[in-house]
């Protein structure tokens, strides 16, 4: 269907070219205006041609509306405003027609093909597979999940990346501390590595493999248990990492290990494409990336002194191997404290040769979970860092994932688990979920009263202020998955439910929907059915239930 935003835009258009203004490269901007007595839509292109036209603008915005030629049904009203803005209002025809559109679009309503299947990579958690994931994880889930489903709705091909970092000093870490407590399980001495992991779970995972494998590695030379007791830890690690991560309804497209990379000495190829392009050079025994080039503070080192690869040419590998894929557009969601690190990877891929804005990052900041008021700082099991899966088991999947995507990304999250336990309009999910059931039961009511939901309804009736209020929201969610998509922002979606429920909530709080007059029954059960429809459409887009009782 077209929007009234595409109608106007087209219509203005025309206007303008049949002025001889504008050619067809121009683009015309139409925004909601911030207060709204003044319109659903304004433009500022009268303002935009000033230069170009050198007249006033006022002037310029009287002459693009006598220009105009629209239907009144759709464009009921258009003003020029303040210092030369103009001002569009729909009128109620508009909205009654574009309620049919909804209905008929049921599951696909906000979903669009501007995409045009591009294929984008979008790699988020990412965790070192050492320990359990964590609340930054599950922040890091949920919006991570988010935007993969956006970019799926505007027509991107999307494939979700898991990155798993088994190889390295961490993973020997792991060995030697599961290796510790093993042995101490035994009777036998082994002294616990100074940085090694001091959660519970060490424990638990050296008596799982006391249970299983008995004294097998007691007898095995230190190096040897350390290895196969890291091997067994981590894939541990990653199938708990799987299961929990599975409850939270996220599947992972491709669990990408870095050891693949390595044994194929896919790093050293980059370090040999990025000496041949001139961008490599040494220095008292380490080989230096010139990333002051492409915009870093400073140069990187690629490999060691001692002839060690670094972390940073190993992650270039990485995103390399990524583009190798296909993948035309790459997304990262990292932690707080990886900021410092995007200047150079964005200078790396450039080097390389890979477009310019064709990798991003996002970055996830930390949470705080809140009880009482006051800040939750310890794990029952974890030690220093507090479990997702614990989380997930006091508050609940649909509760979590919202509250998670809810702020913005770039902002810390106070994660307020009393709010998050609490089944009153309070709580966000419950208000928004409550909007669902409650729509599903008056329909269920109107069928119980032999009011079966209508083949055909007479929406001219709809003219009430909640009413046209309510098909609005209805209305902006097809631009709101769009722009949650384009700028990269998933929490304009828990915002809009918000906002969408209220609006219900205050529509039916003024009208019944069932009532002696049938013919404006059947017209009110067509609008909260659309209603039900973008919020079970929304709803999906967060990975959040959509109730029919509650």
């Amino acid at each position: 269907m077209m929007t009234g935003e595409q109608y106007l835009r087209e219509k203005l258009r025309k206007a303008l070219q049949e002025k001889g203004f504008v050619d067809d490269e121009f683009q015309i901007t139409l925004d909601r205006p911030k207060v709204a007595e003044h319109g659903d839509l304004a433009t500022n292109v009268a303002m935009v041609l000033v230069s170009k036209l050198r007249r006033n603008p006022r002037e310029i915005a009287a002459d693009i509306l006598q220009a105009l030629d629209v239907d009144a049904e759709i464009i009921a009203g258009a003003e020029v405003a303040g210092a030369g803005f103009i001002n569009f209002r729909f009128g109620n025809g508009y909205y009654q027609a574009a309620l049919s559109d909804v209905l008929t679009a049921g599951a696909e309503f906000g979903r669009s093909d501007c995409g045009n299947g591009e294929r984008v990579q979008i790699e988020f958690v990412s965790a070192n597979p050492t320990g359990p994931l964590n609340v930054v994880s599950a922040r890091a889930a949920a919006v991570g999940d988010v935007m993969a489903e956006l970019f799926k709705a505007v027509g991107y091909t999307v494939e979700k990346e898991y990155y798993v970092n088994d190889a390295g000093r961490q993973v020997r870490l792991l060995g030697k501390s599961v290796s510790a407590r093993y042995m101490k399980l035994l009777g036998k001495d082994e002294v616990f590595p100074d940085e090694g992991y001091h959660g519970d779970y060490v424990g638990e995972l050296a008596k799982t493999f006391l249970e299983q494998y008995g004294d097998r590695f007691a007898n095995l030379k230190e190096e040897k248990r350390w290895q196969e007791l890291s091997e067994l830890a981590l894939n541990t690690i990653l199938q708990s990492q799987k299961d929990v991560l599975g409850a939270y309804g996220l599947h992972f497209d491709i669990w990408f290990r870095e050891s693949d990379l390595r044994d194929r000495n896919a790093h050293r190829e980059v370090l040999d494409t990025l000496s041949e392009k001139g961008f490599v050079y040494e220095e008292k025994g380490a080989k230096w990336f010139k990333s002051t080039q492409f915009g870093d503070e400073k140069d990187r080192v690629l490999v060691t002194s001692e002839g060690e690869p670094t972390y940073f040419l190993v992650d270039i590998a990485y995103h390399a191997d990524k583009y190798d894929r296909d993948f035309t557009r790459l997304y990262d969601l990292w932690g707080p404290d990886h900021h410092g690190y995007v200047p150079r990877m964005k200078a790396a891929l450039l080097a390389l040769g890979y477009p310019e804005g064709s990798f991003d990052v996002i970055i996830i900041q930390q949470v705080n979970l809140l009880q009482a008021g006051e800040v939750v700082k310890m794990s029952k099991r974890a030690g220093k860092i507090i479990e997702m899966q614990e989380l997930l088991e006091e508050v609940g999947v649909d509760v979590a994932r919202f509250f998670f995507v809810a702020r913005r990304t770039q902002s810390p999250l106070d994660f307020d688990m009393d709010l998050a336990k609490n089944t009153s309009e309070e709580n966000p999910v419950y208000y928004v979920q409550y909007a669902h059931a409650r729509i599903c039961n008056i329909i269920k009511h109107a069928e119980e009263r032999d009011v079966p939901f209508p083949k055909q309804a007479n929406l001219k009736l709809l003219g009430q202020k909640e009413e046209i209020n309510l098909i609005k929201k209805l209305l902006e969610f097809p631009d709101l998955v769009s722009k949650a998509a384009q700028h990269l922002e998933p929490h304009r979606l828990p915002t809009y439910l918000q906002e969408l429920a209220a609006t219900f909530h205050r529509f039916y709080h003024h009208h019944r929907v069932v009532t002696d007059d049938k013919e404006l029954t059947n017209a009110r059960l067509v609008l909260i059915r659309c209603t039900q429809i973008v919020l079970a459409n929304a709803l999906k887009l967060l990975g959040v239930s959509a109730p029919e009782r509650m």
